[in-house]
Protein backbone atom coordinates (compact mmCIF):
# COMPACT_ATOMS: atom_id res chain seq x y z
CA UNK A 1 0.00 0.00 0.00
CA UNK A 2 2.79 2.78 1.03
CA UNK A 3 5.03 1.39 -2.40
CA UNK A 4 1.31 2.90 -4.01
CA UNK A 5 1.32 6.08 -2.53
CA UNK A 6 4.83 7.67 -2.51
CA UNK A 7 4.62 7.25 -6.13
CA UNK A 8 1.41 8.97 -6.34
CA UNK A 9 2.50 11.40 -3.72
CA UNK A 10 5.80 11.95 -5.97
CA UNK A 11 3.74 12.47 -8.84
CA UNK A 12 1.57 14.99 -6.92
CA UNK A 13 4.33 16.99 -5.88
CA UNK A 14 6.25 17.07 -8.92
CA UNK A 15 2.73 18.39 -10.90
CA UNK A 16 2.90 21.04 -7.99
CA UNK A 17 6.34 21.74 -8.61
CA UNK A 18 5.95 22.29 -12.25
CA UNK A 19 2.66 23.98 -12.23
CA UNK A 20 3.19 26.73 -9.57
CA UNK A 21 7.09 27.32 -9.25
CA UNK A 22 8.82 26.42 -12.72
CA UNK A 23 6.42 29.35 -13.83
CA UNK A 24 7.88 31.37 -11.34
CA UNK A 25 11.34 30.56 -12.04
CA UNK A 26 10.87 31.42 -16.10
CA UNK A 27 9.63 34.60 -14.79
CA UNK A 28 12.64 35.49 -12.51
CA UNK A 29 14.96 34.43 -15.39
CA UNK A 30 13.48 37.32 -17.80
CA UNK A 31 13.81 39.28 -14.98
CA UNK A 32 17.61 38.61 -14.50
CA UNK A 33 18.12 39.28 -17.99
CA UNK A 34 15.83 42.64 -18.55
CA UNK A 35 16.83 45.85 -18.80
CA UNK A 36 14.46 47.28 -16.71
CA UNK A 37 14.64 49.98 -14.02
CA UNK A 38 15.75 48.07 -10.77
CA UNK A 39 14.40 51.69 -8.33
CA UNK A 40 11.11 54.25 -8.46
CA UNK A 41 13.74 56.35 -8.82
CA UNK A 42 15.20 55.40 -12.37
CA UNK A 43 11.12 54.36 -13.58
CA UNK A 44 8.80 56.35 -15.59
CA UNK A 45 5.98 57.27 -14.48
CA UNK A 46 5.00 59.36 -17.09
CA UNK A 47 1.34 59.69 -18.80
CA UNK A 48 0.53 57.13 -21.89
CA UNK A 49 -1.74 59.23 -22.91
CA UNK A 50 -4.62 56.50 -22.69
CA UNK A 51 -7.08 58.71 -21.55
CA UNK A 52 -8.03 62.37 -22.85
CA UNK A 53 -8.05 65.11 -20.61
CA UNK A 54 -11.23 64.83 -18.15
CA UNK A 55 -12.36 68.38 -18.94
CA UNK A 56 -12.49 67.22 -22.73
CA UNK A 57 -14.98 64.06 -22.13
CA UNK A 58 -17.92 64.78 -20.62
CA UNK A 59 -20.03 61.35 -20.03
CA UNK A 60 -19.08 59.93 -16.47
CA UNK A 61 -16.65 56.96 -16.78
CA UNK A 62 -15.06 54.18 -14.60
CA UNK A 63 -11.64 52.62 -15.84
CA UNK A 64 -9.92 49.67 -13.96
CA UNK A 65 -6.08 49.54 -15.09
CA UNK A 66 -3.77 46.79 -13.60
CA UNK A 67 0.65 47.15 -14.72
CA UNK A 68 3.32 44.95 -14.22
CA UNK A 69 4.67 45.46 -10.90
CA UNK A 70 7.67 47.59 -9.66
CA UNK A 71 11.49 45.69 -9.81
CA UNK A 72 11.02 41.95 -8.58
CA UNK A 73 7.72 42.28 -7.71
CA UNK A 74 6.99 42.20 -11.48
CA UNK A 75 8.17 38.48 -11.17
CA UNK A 76 5.23 37.83 -9.43
CA UNK A 77 2.39 40.33 -9.83
CA UNK A 78 0.47 43.30 -11.31
CA UNK A 79 -0.39 46.44 -9.76
CA UNK A 80 -3.99 47.86 -10.27
CA UNK A 81 -6.15 51.05 -9.36
CA UNK A 82 -8.94 52.76 -10.26
CA UNK A 83 -9.92 55.53 -12.16
CA UNK A 84 -13.43 57.78 -12.41
CA UNK A 85 -14.89 60.80 -13.17
CA UNK A 86 -18.31 62.01 -13.23
CA UNK A 87 -20.65 63.89 -16.03
CA UNK A 88 -18.83 67.06 -16.85
CA UNK A 89 -16.10 66.89 -14.18
CA UNK A 90 -13.08 68.80 -14.74
CA UNK A 91 -10.34 66.12 -13.29
CA UNK A 92 -10.24 62.43 -13.14
CA UNK A 93 -9.76 60.80 -10.08
CA UNK A 94 -7.29 58.12 -9.61
CA UNK A 95 -7.67 55.62 -6.09
CA UNK A 96 -4.40 53.29 -5.05
CA UNK A 97 -3.05 51.66 -2.33
CA UNK A 98 0.61 51.57 -1.77
CA UNK A 99 3.10 50.47 1.00
CA UNK A 100 4.41 53.12 2.62
CA UNK A 101 2.55 55.29 4.91
CA UNK A 102 -1.23 55.83 4.51
CA UNK A 103 -1.83 52.71 2.11
CA UNK A 104 -4.84 54.65 0.24
CA UNK A 105 -4.06 57.14 -2.15
CA UNK A 106 -5.82 59.33 -4.36
CA UNK A 107 -4.10 61.49 -7.70
CA UNK A 108 -0.52 60.23 -6.62
CA UNK A 109 0.33 59.76 -10.00
CA UNK A 110 -1.33 60.34 -13.62
CA UNK A 111 -4.47 58.58 -14.17
CA UNK A 112 -3.18 56.68 -17.28
CA UNK A 113 0.57 56.71 -16.20
CA UNK A 114 2.94 54.01 -16.41
CA UNK A 115 3.70 51.51 -13.37
CA UNK A 116 7.31 51.47 -12.70
CA UNK A 117 7.84 51.75 -16.42
CA UNK A 118 5.37 49.58 -18.04
CA UNK A 119 2.60 50.23 -19.94
CA UNK A 120 -0.81 49.61 -18.12
CA UNK A 121 -3.92 47.68 -19.35
CA UNK A 122 -7.39 48.15 -18.95
CA UNK A 123 -9.54 45.88 -17.63
CA UNK A 124 -12.79 47.88 -17.43
CA UNK A 125 -13.99 50.70 -19.16
CA UNK A 126 -17.37 52.20 -18.77
CA UNK A 127 -19.11 55.39 -19.76
CA UNK A 128 -22.01 57.42 -19.35
CA UNK A 129 -25.02 56.62 -17.19
CA UNK A 130 -23.75 52.60 -16.29
CA UNK A 131 -20.30 54.80 -14.76
CA UNK A 132 -22.32 57.75 -12.46
CA UNK A 133 -24.31 54.78 -11.21
CA UNK A 134 -21.75 52.68 -10.45
CA UNK A 135 -19.20 55.97 -9.16
CA UNK A 136 -21.09 56.12 -5.86
CA UNK A 137 -20.72 52.50 -4.92
CA UNK A 138 -17.16 52.64 -5.84
CA UNK A 139 -16.61 55.66 -3.31
CA UNK A 140 -18.59 53.93 -0.44
CA UNK A 141 -16.16 51.21 -1.02
CA UNK A 142 -13.09 53.02 -0.90
CA UNK A 143 -14.02 54.92 2.11
CA UNK A 144 -15.53 51.57 3.70
CA UNK A 145 -12.15 49.87 3.23
CA UNK A 146 -10.64 48.03 6.16
CA UNK A 147 -6.79 48.73 5.14
CA UNK A 148 -6.84 52.06 5.21
CA UNK A 149 -4.35 52.85 8.31
CA UNK A 150 -0.92 53.02 8.46
CA UNK A 151 0.83 49.53 8.81
CA UNK A 152 -2.26 47.69 7.36
CA UNK A 153 -0.65 46.87 3.79
CA UNK A 154 1.19 43.43 3.20
CA UNK A 155 2.80 42.64 0.17
CA UNK A 156 1.83 39.10 0.86
CA UNK A 157 -0.68 37.22 1.29
CA UNK A 158 -2.41 40.96 1.63
CA UNK A 159 -4.06 43.34 1.79
CA UNK A 160 -2.31 45.53 -1.12
CA UNK A 161 -3.01 46.66 -4.08
CA UNK A 162 -4.68 44.02 -5.40
CA UNK A 163 -6.88 43.27 -2.46
CA UNK A 164 -8.05 47.06 -2.50
CA UNK A 165 -9.16 46.99 -6.00
CA UNK A 166 -10.81 42.92 -5.50
CA UNK A 167 -12.72 45.11 -2.86
CA UNK A 168 -14.16 47.19 -5.08
CA UNK A 169 -14.82 44.57 -7.87
CA UNK A 170 -16.49 42.74 -5.42
CA UNK A 171 -19.28 45.68 -4.60
CA UNK A 172 -20.04 46.07 -8.75
CA UNK A 173 -20.25 42.36 -9.35
CA UNK A 174 -22.89 42.75 -12.61
CA UNK A 175 -19.61 43.97 -14.20
CA UNK A 176 -18.58 40.19 -14.62
CA UNK A 177 -14.87 41.07 -14.04
CA UNK A 178 -12.11 39.56 -11.83
CA UNK A 179 -8.80 40.87 -11.63
CA UNK A 180 -5.87 38.90 -13.71
CA UNK A 181 -4.14 35.64 -11.91
CA UNK A 182 -1.11 37.57 -10.97
CA UNK A 183 -2.31 39.93 -9.00
CA UNK A 184 -1.08 38.92 -6.18
CA UNK A 185 -3.58 40.05 -3.37
CA UNK A 186 -6.58 39.93 -5.35
CA UNK A 187 -7.39 36.78 -3.27
CA UNK A 188 -6.86 38.07 0.39
CA UNK A 189 -9.76 37.11 2.95
CA UNK A 190 -9.23 37.77 6.58
CA UNK A 191 -10.22 34.12 7.38
CA UNK A 192 -11.59 31.40 6.24
CA UNK A 193 -14.17 31.93 3.36
CA UNK A 194 -17.03 29.69 1.58
CA UNK A 195 -18.95 31.15 -0.72
CA UNK A 196 -19.45 33.02 -3.90
CA UNK A 197 -17.09 34.30 -6.03
CA UNK A 198 -16.28 37.81 -6.55
CA UNK A 199 -18.85 38.08 -10.10
CA UNK A 200 -20.95 35.94 -8.14
CA UNK A 201 -21.01 33.41 -10.77
CA UNK A 202 -19.15 30.61 -8.87
CA UNK A 203 -18.35 29.11 -5.72
CA UNK A 204 -15.09 29.65 -3.35
CA UNK A 205 -13.45 28.37 -0.65
CA UNK A 206 -10.49 30.40 0.28
CA UNK A 207 -8.14 30.58 3.01
CA UNK A 208 -6.47 34.25 3.83
CA UNK A 209 -5.76 33.92 0.23
CA UNK A 210 -2.65 31.58 0.36
CA UNK A 211 -4.83 28.60 -0.25
CA UNK A 212 -8.10 29.01 -2.82
CA UNK A 213 -9.84 26.92 -5.32
CA UNK A 214 -12.46 28.74 -7.29
CA UNK A 215 -14.83 27.48 -9.85
CA UNK A 216 -17.28 29.72 -12.01
CA UNK A 217 -18.33 31.37 -15.38
CA UNK A 218 -15.89 34.67 -15.06
CA UNK A 219 -13.40 33.02 -12.92
CA UNK A 220 -13.31 29.56 -14.75
CA UNK A 221 -11.19 26.76 -12.61
CA UNK A 222 -8.80 28.30 -10.32
CA UNK A 223 -6.35 26.77 -7.77
CA UNK A 224 -4.25 29.37 -5.38
CA UNK A 225 -1.10 28.16 -3.45
CA UNK A 226 0.47 30.71 -1.67
CA UNK A 227 -0.80 33.66 -3.39
CA UNK A 228 0.19 31.79 -6.67
CA UNK A 229 -2.84 31.25 -8.94
CA UNK A 230 -3.05 28.12 -11.73
CA UNK A 231 -6.39 27.17 -13.73
CA UNK A 232 -8.07 27.47 -16.49
CA UNK A 233 -10.40 30.69 -18.38
CA UNK A 234 -13.47 28.52 -19.63
CA UNK A 235 -15.32 31.82 -21.53
CA UNK A 236 -12.13 32.38 -23.33
CA UNK A 237 -10.09 30.03 -23.63
CA UNK A 238 -6.80 30.24 -21.97
CA UNK A 239 -4.50 28.29 -19.32
CA UNK A 240 -3.59 30.82 -16.12
CA UNK A 241 0.05 30.67 -14.94
CA UNK A 242 1.64 32.10 -11.84
CA UNK A 243 3.77 34.93 -12.59
CA UNK A 244 2.47 35.11 -16.47
CA UNK A 245 -1.12 35.62 -15.75
CA UNK A 246 -3.75 34.38 -18.75
CA UNK A 247 -2.81 33.27 -21.87
CA UNK A 248 -4.90 32.42 -24.18
CA UNK A 249 -7.94 33.93 -26.33
CA UNK A 250 -7.52 37.33 -25.48
CA UNK A 251 -10.63 38.70 -22.70
CA UNK A 252 -12.54 41.91 -23.69
CA UNK A 253 -12.13 44.87 -21.92
CA UNK A 254 -15.74 45.36 -20.11
CA UNK A 255 -17.54 48.09 -21.69
CA UNK A 256 -21.04 47.50 -20.10
CA UNK A 257 -22.71 45.78 -17.39
CA UNK A 258 -22.87 42.10 -18.88
CA UNK A 259 -21.61 38.84 -17.88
Amino acid sequence: MSATRNPRRSTIMLAVLIIFFVPILARAAFYAIDKGPRSWRDADWSSTGMLPAAADFTPARVIVFTGKAGAWKGIFSVHSWVVLKRANEKRWTRYDVVGWGEPVRRNNWPVDGLWYGNTPVMLVDISGPDAEKLIPRIEKAVTAYDYAQAGDYRIWPGPNSNSFVAEILRAMPELGVALPPNAVGRDFRNGFYAGLTDSGTGVELNLNGIVAIKLGWIEGVELNLLGLVAGLDLRYPGIKLPGFGRIGVESPVATALAR
